[in-house]
């Protein structure tokens, strides 16, 4: 196991709070926008069921998002999340803003990002992670990067790498083995 994969495993032991990116992370970062301007998005089922898992494992879930979303909103609302900062180019105030509302650290924190407004959140964290087609700075500045591209199970290896780090992933998948 490399060094950084080590101390990203010791890392998500002490994860309270999973903050996310929307585009490119929770999708691929397409936009699909219609003749009448819609912007449409496409969200992956796989990390959505891994944030319901990682949220019952007693790990809180956020989003923050440069972009506004009536889309992002709905799917939060499907998925339980209750922290859902949108049109924040500054995404620091708003990981404050949360911080205090929560009582959660910094060091109890994972980010995951793709692209460079996600990079000063990324440095501040205690677990920052890059999906795997992140922008190459984002990677370099992260401390652990996915295996799979944003919006195509990134978020559903983050959930089961926190869970696995905090001995619950078995329990969780337990329940469907029995």
């Amino acid at each position: 196991m490399n060094k950084d994969l080590q101390q990203a495993l010791g890392k998500a032991k002490q994860i309270k709070l999973l903050v996310l990116d929307v585009d490119g992370v929770m999708t691929d970062g397409r936009l699909y926008i219609s003749d009448g301007g819609e912007v449409l998005k496409a969200f992956n089922c796989h990390d959505g069921h891994g944030i319901k898992m990682l949220r019952r494992s007693g790990v809180e879930v956020a989003m923050i998002s440069g972009r506004e979303s009536a889309m992002l909103e709905q799917r939060a609302q499907e998925l339980g999340i209750e922290h859902v900062y949108q049109g924040y180019e500054n995404k620091v105030s708003a990981l404050d803003e949360l911080l205090q509302a929560l009582n959660v650290s910094y060091l109890q924190t994972a980010h995951l990002g793709d692209d460079l407004p996600d990079l000063p959140v990324i440095r501040r964290v205690g677990l920052g992670i890059a999906v795997a087609n992140a922008y190459p700075l984002v990677k370099e500045h992260s401390l652990w990067c996915t295996n799979a591209k944003g919006g195509e199970g990134a978020v559903r290896e983050v959930c089961d790498f926190i869970m696995a780090a905090q001995n619950t992933l078995v329990p969780a998948l337990d329940q469907y083995l029995h």
